[in-house]
């Protein structure tokens, strides 16, 4: 919290968008969704984000910022979703002893989620070597044929795939 914000200040402003927008944000949010109990969820969702910057009391114009926010919620749920359901689809082709249990398959699109997220920070050229060489288990060579580059490139985006991945595995063990 900026070191001038006043605690009741912050407090009043957020109570005060709250109680005045939270209806209107739940109808903008379920008018985009599937499901009311989607759009509860991500209404709370958005609010507590706001909450914890403690800028309420800095907000201009509270339906534009709040739909700026919600969008962005939003297009996180929908990428999870995604995730999820293609996970969904290929332990549905397992046979039944290999499917696991609900906590390993929350740990599983937890997983998958921050490698989405770690992808999707990656420069294009390094992302689709990355996916080439680990996804469809292309061999180096075959990559900078296909994409008309060189094998040291390829390496050295191969190198800074992995360094993302492990700066992500050490950031999760120290915390």
């Amino acid at each position: 919290m900026p070191q001038n914000a006043d605690p009741r200040a912050q407090q009043n402003a957020m109570h005060a968008l709250y109680s005045d927008n939270h209806s209107w944000l739940y109808t903008w949010i379920r008018k985009r969704l599937d499901n009311q109990f989607d759009a509860a969820d991500l209404t709370q969702d958005t609010f507590m984000r706001i909450h914890s910057r403690q800028e309420a009391d800095k907000i201009h114009e509270p339906r534009a910022y709040l739909v700026t926010v919600a969008k962005g919620i939003i297009s996180h749920f929908y990428r999870r979703k995604s995730l999820e359901d293609a996970y969904l689809e290929y332990v549905a082709l397992l046979p039944d002893p290999v499917t696991r249990s609900q906590e390993h398959a929350h740990i599983v699109l937890q997983t998958l989620e921050q490698v989405d997220t770690l992808l999707n920070d990656l420069p294009h050229n390094v992302k689709k070597v990355f996916l080439m060489s680990q996804i469809e288990g292309k061999k180096y060579q075959e990559i900078a044929d296909e994409m008309g580059l060189s094998l040291i490139s390829i390496k050295r985006y191969m190198k800074q795939a992995y360094v993302q991945c492990l700066t992500l595995m050490e950031d999760d063990f120290f915390e």
